[in-house]
């Protein structure tokens, strides 16, 4: 029994406690493909098919590229608008009570009219596209780092200032550490919706990048080629959690203590 209990310990700290949960959901998808034998659902090895021949043909990596830059502007840009916004909400009473209202209009309206609208008052653009998927994530980081600036220990800063430490040393040593949870919390939500709003944006007025693809194959009901490009950006996006995030959050957590 103690065994057991040791090999599912080490089981669920290792690698294969990553890997194994994407194979059981790929053997689920193949089981169901065969069971229902449907055109509406096409099995596993289908998918890699056509994605390996895009990827061959380049056109994979071209949409994803087109897709990938516009995601990392939109969230730079949102991540800093709306941290600061956020820490500075969160620090004042007075400015929160000024934005509160705004900040829950704008957290309410739907992406779509965000979107629509940008492209009717900016054009067809690129500028339009970032500004649409940016103004729509700024709201939901200003409210987490709002409520991280709330949280924050006010005894740590009464020490802070005991030691005399400079306004730069507090900020960096003992403020902005105790915003750590929740900056990643809203850059890994952020990055979560994002690359969803992107990819409506490019469906509706972009002439490139994953989503203007996935429009193109539903337009011939080609369900193969949607769960193509889907996959190769899931799986994008996945390798920047574990590849960045996490160890960047790793790395601040280590600085924190």
């Amino acid at each position: 029994m103690q065994n057991a209990l040791k090999l599912g310990r080490h089981f669920a700290h290792g690698r294969w406690a990553r890997i194994v949960p994407m194979l059981v959901l790929g053997g689920i998808w193949e089981l169901f493909a065969i069971t229902f034998q449907s055109k509406t659902l096409p099995p596993p090895d289908a998918v890699v098919v056509v994605l390996w021949q895009e990827l061959i043909d380049g056109e994979l990596l071209m949409h994803l590229g087109m897709t990938l830059s516009r995601v990392a502007i939109s969230f730079t840009a949102a991540m800093m608008v709306g941290v600061g916004l956020g820490m500075a909400m969160g620090a004042s009473k007075s400015l929160d009570r000024l934005l509160d209202t705004f900040l829950i209009f704008a957290l309410n309206i739907p992406a779509l009219v965000t979107i629509i609208l940008c492209y009717i008052w900016f054009g067809l653009s690129e500028t339009a596209a970032i500004i649409a998927v940016t103004l729509n994530k700024i709201p939901m980081v200003a409210i987490s780092l709002r409520e991280g600036a709330r949280a924050v220990d006010k005894n740590l800063l009464q020490v802070a200032k005991v030691f005399r430490l400079s306004r730069r040393d507090t900020f960096f040593k003992v403020y902005v550490p105790q915003l750590m949870p929740y900056l990643f919390g809203a850059a890994r939500n952020g990055l979560a919706i994002i690359w969803k709003i992107v990819l409506v944006v490019e469906l509706l007025g972009r002439s490139n990048g994953v989503g203007f693809q996935i429009g193109n194959y539903f337009h011939f009901f080609d369900i193969t080629g949607i769960l193509a490009y889907t996959l190769a950006f899931a799986l994008v996006i996945f390798v920047v959690e574990v590849l960045l995030l996490r160890p960047l959050e790793s790395h601040f957590n280590r600085w924190r203590v």
